[in-house]
């Protein structure tokens, strides 16, 4: 394979920049678009979001991880490197975007000619707009023939204060006008500010596992050069490396002699480890140190869930493949954590529901590993009181991940929720609908604005434990599929919380205590004891399945025992006899219900924890 000569590319003439926008406005597509004109990969009727390679993204349709690719392409006579990077829509992915972001000087603002400003595209815009890059706004489906690109250019005046005369109209699946696009793109977005003679700096911006050359890093090179048979130092491990490969990415890996200060490209350098490359990190050359870069702020996990092997001699095996997928989706944050019924396992962080499944099926699709997770649940927070428990803990305000570990009601001064601030858009005629979904789920109204005639951005503060499992698919159906929704962290606030437990014959089983607002907690007991009446196999005696809240039973079902049919064998016969045999056969009962331990087999656990998809 023939190297590449880099330093044809000086600093002035490298763009790079990001594709952002909504879910399906296309952003894959126009990458695809982009890359064949310039070259990059041959024009075929094939060529359907190539950038998108996982498996998981091939079968959804969507686009999870950020993907970078170099363009070449001349303009007025002059040879262009551009990096572009295709960035997820999702909100689950929103810390994919703004990593993106930071390897970027400018970024094309998708918007979807028919759908409009969705509430993703205004959450995209912000991250650009604060990080003060360039923005390249671009009508896309123009094709289509319910596309309306006059109101697309009203809502980007009005929303973002972009003169109309700015926005491309395209058409990205049939390649009208994309031409114009890479010439805004040289026009308008800076060259990268960094020189080549200054000190290596280099920021990894994503990583990669690979069983035969360990670990590969994605770079952005801020100052300086590097080449093969460089000693290079992480910032973060302190750790010494030589470089054994470098090369840019077009889609696919092409090794170049060198890389240079503004160019974006990749790293080979015998990192074995998988915690090594941490995403953030600054590179520099051996024995001279720079400053490091400011690199990301971590990612805020909105949902925990327990992550438990099918099998215990599993766990080795699992404990491999999660290391080498949170290296890839570094966003995942990872606890030790075990439990009776499950064994040992994980608790794991995340950054939205739709991120928890993509996860459990990559962890399937990629490494052959299947996995019990548990029901999903938010991070509390408790203010402590007594000051035995405060010095036990070494501070006031504990964090609570794990429903066993809620601290009783006597030894806390207020019980604290996360909150989120959402933003819905949706057509004018599902307002009421979707008023009253919120309401439902204990949201306050902080501002409704019409931004033209049809459409209506909704802001309000939800309380993340209500919107987590379904409020997304709530939303979806009462809206036929139009209404779209963001949201972002809003902190703690004081909240009505409680511990509720669930009883088997008055043992309390604690893989299924749930923590729950005081209002929804006589609704959730109810359905969580059918759920179990449901799951648990018939005894020989009968079980009570009961919630409870503190000494307090809220809900219960009877699960009603196996009987042998005693009296079978009298024909006529006195009554008195009956009532003998009856009589024996309730004393026997009562007494196996005594000793009689309920255990819980393992697969109804499994069916309970489970989302709860059928209510």
């Amino acid at each position: 394979q023939e190297k590449l000569d880099m330093s044809m590319y000086p600093v002035e003439s490298i763009r790079n920049f990001s594709i952002i926008a909504h879910v399906d406005h296309g952003k894959s597509t126009l990458a695809d678009r982009l890359l064949e004109i310039t070259g990059t990969i041959a024009k075929t009727d094939r060529n359907k979001q190539v950038l998108d390679k996982l498996q998981v993204e091939r079968e959804r349709g969507i686009t999870v991880k950020a993907q970078s690719a170099s363009l070449f392409y001349s303009h007025e006579g002059v040879n262009y490197l551009l990096n572009l990077i295709d960035t997820p829509g999702h909100v689950d992915f929103s810390y994919e975007v703004s990593r993106s972001l930071s390897a970027c000087q400018g970024v094309i603002l998708v918007v979807d000619a028919n759908e409009g400003i969705q509430a993703q595209t205004v959450a995209n815009f912000y991250l650009a707009f604060e990080a003060q890059l360039a923005i390249i706004p671009v009508i896309n489906k123009i094709d289509l023939k319910n596309a309306d690109p006059e109101r697309a250019e009203k809502q980007i005046e009005k929303l973002f204060d972009i003169p109309i005369d700015e926005c491309v109209r395209i058409s990205a699946k049939q390649g009208t006008n994309v031409e114009k696009v890479l010439q805004k793109v040289i026009e308008k977005i800076p060259p990268p500010h960094c020189n080549t003679a200054d000190p290596l700096k280099a920021l990894v911006f994503d990583s990669t596992f690979d069983h035969y050359r360990g670990v590969i890093a994605n770079i952005a090179l801020f100052g300086g050069e590097i080449q093969k048979g460089h000693k290079i130092v992480s910032a973060h491990t302190k750790k010494r490396y030589e470089v054994n490969e470098v090369g840019i990415l077009t889609p696919n890996e092409q090794p170049t002699h060198k890389l240079y200060a503004g160019q974006v490209g990749y790293l080979i350098a015998g990192m074995k480890e998988v915690t090594e490359a941490q995403i953030g990190d600054t590179l520099f050359l051996y024995k001279q140190p720079v400053e490091p870069l400011p690199g990301f702020k971590s990612a805020k996990p909105m949902v925990f869930a327990g992550m438990y092997p099918v099998d215990q001699t599993e766990y080795n095996n699992l404990k491999s493949a999660l290391e080498r997928l949170t290296l890839n989706d570094s966003s995942v944050t990872v606890h030790r954590d075990s439990s009776l019924a499950l064994g040992a396992g994980w608790r794991l962080g995340f950054l939205g529901l739709l991120h928890m499944e993509v996860f459990n099926q990559r962890l399937e699709q990629e490494y052959n590993m299947s996995v019990i997770l548990t029901a999903p649940t938010v991070p509390y927070k408790a203010i402590l009181s007594s000051a035995k428990l405060i010095k036990e803990y070494g501070k006031a305000e504990i964090t609570i991940i794990n429903p066993a570990q809620f601290p009783d009601k006597l030894s806390v001064s207020e019980y604290l929720e996360p909150t989120v601030l959402g933003t819905i858009v949706t057509p004018h005629e599902y307002i009421g609908k979707i008023i009253a979904l919120c309401q439902d789920r204990r949201a306050v109204q902080k501002d409704m604005l019409y931004i033209d005639e049809h459409r209506v951005m909704l802001k309000y503060l939800f309380p993340l434990n209500e919107i987590v499992v379904d409020f997304y698919d709530a939303l979806k159906s009462l809206s036929s599929g139009y209404a779209s929704f963001d949201y972002e962290d809003a902190g703690y606030q004081a909240a009505d919380l409680i511990k509720m437990d669930i009883l088997l014959n008055g043992n309390p089983v604690e893989e299924l205590a749930t923590i729950i607002h005081n209002d929804k907690a006589y609704a959730t007991g109810k359905f969580l004891c059918e759920r179990l009446k449901d799951a648990i196999p018939r005894q020989l005696f009968e079980i009570a399945i009961q919630a409870a809240i503190g000494k307090k039973i809220i809900a219960r079902e009877t699960l009603k025992a196996y009987r042998k049919n005693v009296v079978a064998k009298c024909y006529g016969g006195d009554i008195t006899r009956r009532m003998k045999l009856l009589k024996r056969q309730a004393e026997g009962k009562k007494l196996m219900r005594k000793i009689g331990n309920v255990e819980v087999p393992r697969d109804a656990f499994i069916r309970v924890l489970k989302r709860q998809t059928d209510k």
